[in-house]
């Protein structure tokens, strides 16, 4: 991996290797990017999920859960 230095002395920047310290760092970063990225979009997919049935339960006049009944008021 590189990485760019831009100084006042060199406007163009310097492109460098990364260490392993910032390569294991940057792989860091990433993976945990990834995680929050899935975590955001399981979210996302639970909440569908539960709009979807209490709109089912609404329809069928069920009763409705309380987490079911927050996403209708929020």
């Amino acid at each position: 991996m590189k990485k760019i230095t831009i100084t006042p002395d060199n406007p163009n920047g310097i492109v460098e290797d990364l260490t392993a310290e910032e390569v294991t760092q940057a792989e860091a970063q990433k993976a945990k990017g990834d995680e929050l990225d899935a975590q955001e979009v399981a979210d996302r997919q639970a909440k569908e999920e539960l709009k979807a049935s209490a709109k089912a339960k609404l329809i069928a006049g069920e009763a409705l859960t309380e987490d079911e009944a927050n996403t209708i008021v929020l």
